[in-house]
């Protein structure tokens, strides 16, 4: 909220709330989880293990882990994670016997997932429209039966979560290939396909190219679109720490968030004990949602503007010259763009942005971080272009303490796509899946998520297999998508807890319980570890110590396998001798991907290794051989709303991660006990005639669209910029047509919506 909150009318569950972020009431928080999930000395104790290297990774967000330093490694929203995976609830057969449908249909996500760990595998009984309880053996059966029944593999979706491990992702990629589709619609697919589209473009290459060491090096960081104190809450600890040493840290993001502005961090113990914070954002420019492109631009403009003014040093020209190609268009391109289009496009003044060119001309090592808030538009790989060629003028590229940083989400979406989940098969994993296992796969594409949901809606799809997620929740267009999924012949989800994407019951329906992360996996040659991929393409282990929470868990590469050999009788794949031993799957993994060589040796050296990334080098996968220099033709995606309209973001709460939400208060933005509201800007307010507190709609204004509500929503004054507004995901969803986004990368656009507020109906 902003300052003058408390002159405003009481609204219910919204109040001031004026600490930094972290601090004692982030250990309160987690107090509270630990308290309400969890109730045995042994489960408490695991959070201690948490991204460590003897025990698990946190099930969260996807940032490095430092070397263990401290006595404990996770965060507050990390710990709700592991809480909710650890939690004593159970959701049983006799809690689905008790419960249709249609009636779970009408719980909040909130709620269904409270319900606790999924302990036994269940068929849809369309006859009492309830959840029944089936053995292993007979659910994978029927589920093989159905899949070979299909005239076309290509008439089924395979999606997977980030959530999966490497060896469990590996083992679906293989399956899947084998059965002859190339649909693998993800979780990336919704967060940061842009990055994996527009980064091989301009670096050779769809990952990030920073170390947590970079950002100890570093002179400038640069964040867009991100909440890290909700989505990457370890990040802080890092961001703290470079501004302690009076790095600047530029943001630019259309809401004022707490944790970009001040943090307590809980390990500082002068700071717990004085109530003392630290200033994270030098500078904090309140770009218009959608108006990236016009801020990058408006920077290098500035830039260009101070070398032809003389200060030959605001570009490096030698690396321009050395390793990169299309400059010349692309500072011929900013030359020509006026700067009353950038401001009017950014919503920013040319002052704002030429105080952050002149700080990032005096440093000599800059990272930009960015998150989902500059990836979901539909400029969102051209976002990823510009912010690349702002990189590359100064050659931020293969130097200590520069670099990029895409914020990934969930904890092994970048590994998942590493190992081969993906709908763009290349040649090299179609050699090594050849070289290993004896069959080629198809080079046909497969489908992404809004591929495959549109597939879906058509009827050309006819199953979905799950691994993990929930996702039609997570996808746009709930209006399609919901009643899509309940025509299909056959739905298998794979997961924990239930989810709203579980009772969207098919003709024959599946629920299959796996472990977490937190838990015992044991197979035949006993107790496994598996391995993840974080933000700085390090690959480590993951060792789950506790007892399942119910004996009738299988592991999700179990499960996979299960549903394989069922499914191909005569498969080429030894999946009983694969799943019997990880380290085989591994070895695998290694035969496949050469980037992975003597896998089991390295991933048992405390930390793990790291990926190569050839960027870092100054080595460019690229057809030229050079980073290339993109164009952006234009600024914003503007003229696609109607005239009036505002934008709106979609948004995570604090207590929320992707789909999973853990409570209804979303402190750090002064909201408690509810999530129907909309954030807006007090000028905006007052020029719709809207009062703080107001019921308001929301109504889709793109055009040639057909409009969409969310109804009921109370207006709330908000530090946010003019022509944006806010409201929280996935409720929200339902403004959002399903091909609403970037036609590059197929994501959908979220985080721009064009949308008319208006007052509630009587």
């Amino acid at each position: 909220m902003s300052d003058h909150a408390s002159s405003k009318p009481d609204v219910p569950g919204i109040r001031p709330y004026d600490h930094a972020a972290g601090g004692w009431d982030a250990l309160l928080a987690t107090a509270r989880a630990i308290r309400d999930q969890m109730d045995t000395p042994e489960v408490v104790a695991s959070l201690l293990e948490t991204n460590k290297p003897t025990g698990f990774d946190c099930p969260g967000c996807a940032w490095g882990d430092r070397s263990p330093s401290s006595t404990f490694q996770f965060c507050e929203n990390g710990a709700k994670a592991v809480t909710w995976e650890t939690t004593t609830r159970r959701a049983t057969p006799d809690f689905f016997a008790a419960h249709t449908v249609t009636e779970l249909l009408g719980w909040s996500d909130y709620a269904l997932e409270d319900v606790g760990r999924l302990t036994h595998p269940l068929k849809y009984d369309a006859a009492t429209d309830t959840y029944r309880q089936v053995p292993w053996d007979e659910a994978f059966a029927g589920i093989g039966d159905a899949l070979r029944r299909l005239p076309d593999p290509n008439a089924v979706e395979f999606y997977t979560s980030g959530r999966a491990s490497n060896e469990a992702s590996f083992l679906y990629q293989i399956f899947v290939r084998e059965y002859g589709s190339g649909n693998f619609p993800d979780c990336s697919n919704m967060c940061q396909e842009p990055t994996s589209v527009g980064l091989p473009q301009s670096i050779g290459i769809g990952k990030g190219t920073v170390s947590l060491d970079d950002f100890d090096r570093c002179e400038l960081i640069i964040s867009i679109g991100h909440n890290p104190a909700t989505n990457h809450p370890r990040m802080m600890g890092t961001l703290w720490e470079a501004s302690g040493r009076g790095v600047p840290i530029v943001v630019l993001n259309p809401l004022r968030e707490r944790g970009l502005e001040r943090f307590t961090d809980p390990q500082d113990t002068i700071e717990m004990m004085t109530g003392g914070s630290r200033r994270i954002a030098s500078n904090y420019l309140q770009v218009r949602a959608g108006g990236d492109v016009a801020a990058l631009k408006g920077i290098m403009k500035a830039l260009i503007e101070f070398y032809d003014a003389g200060a030959t040093e605001a570009l490096d020209h030698d690396f321009i010259q050395q390793h990169t190609q299309g400059f010349d268009a692309v500072a011929d391109d900013l030359r020509a763009t006026s700067w009353p289009d950038i401001e009017r496009d950014s919503g920013l003044g040319r002052d704002e942005l030429e105080s952050v060119a002149e700080l990032y001309a005096r440093s000599n090592a800059t990272i930009v971080v960015y998150g989902l808030g500059f990836t979901q538009h539909n400029t969102g790989t051209a976002n990823i272009h510009q912010v690349v060629n702002l990189l590359l003028m100064r050659g931020n590229f293969g130097k200590p303490g520069a670099g990029i940083c895409p914020l990934r989400g969930h904890s092994n979406v970048q590994g998942n796509r590493t190992v081969g989940i993906t709908e763009k098969p290349y040649p090299a994993l179609l050699d090594g899946i050849e070289r290993t296992f004896g069959f080629r796969p198809s080079a046909a594409q497969g489908h992404d998520a809004v591929a495959a949901m549109r597939a879906i809606i058509d009827g050309r799809s006819k199953a979905l297999i799950g691994l993990g997620g929930s996702f039609a929740v997570a996808m746009p267009d709930p209006g399609q998508c919901f009643p899509a999924m309940r025509r299909l012949d056959l739905t298998v989800f794979i997961g924990t807890k239930p989810n709203r994407s579980h009772l969207l019951a098919g003709k024959t329906s599946y629920v299959l319980p796996c472990l977490g992360r937190t838990e015992r996996d044991v197979q035949a040659t006993g107790h496994q570890f598996i391995t993840v991929e974080d933000s700085m393409s390090m690959v480590h282990s993951s060792l789950g110590r506790l007892e399942p929470a119910s004996p009738d868990l299988r592991s999700e590469a179990a499960i996979v396998a299960g549903i394989a050999k069922a499914t191909l009788p005569k498969s080429r794949v030894p999946w009983d001798e694969l799943i019997a031993d990880y380290d085989r799957i591994r070895d695998a993994i290694a035969s496949v991907f050469t980037d992975f060589g003597d896998f089991n040796t390295r991933i048992r050296v405390p930390g793990g290794f790291r990926l190569p990334l050839p960027p870092t080098e100054r080595i460019w996968n690229t057809p030229s051989g050079r980073a290339q220099f993109m164009v952006f033709d234009g600024l914003s995606e503007d003229s696609q709303g109607k005239p009036g309209s505002l934008r709106l973001s979609t948004i995570r709460s604090h207590s929320q991660y992707n789909t999973t939400i853990y409570n209804l208060d979303d402190r750090y933005r002064s909201v408690f006990g509810r999530r129907d509201v909309v954030f807006m800007n007090k000028n905006d307010m007052a020029e719709l005639g809207i009062g703080h507190g107001d019921l308001v709609d929301l109504e889709t204004a793109i055009l040639d669209a057909t409009a969409s509500r969310l109804n009921g929503l109370t207006a709330v004054e908000h530090d946010i910029s003019r022509g944006s507004v806010a409201s929280y995901y996935p409720e929200a969803n339902v403004l959002i047509p399903l091909e609403w986004g970037d036609k590059q990368s197929g994501i959908p656009a979220y985080k721009s919506v064009p949308v008319r507020v208006l007052r509630a109906g009587p």
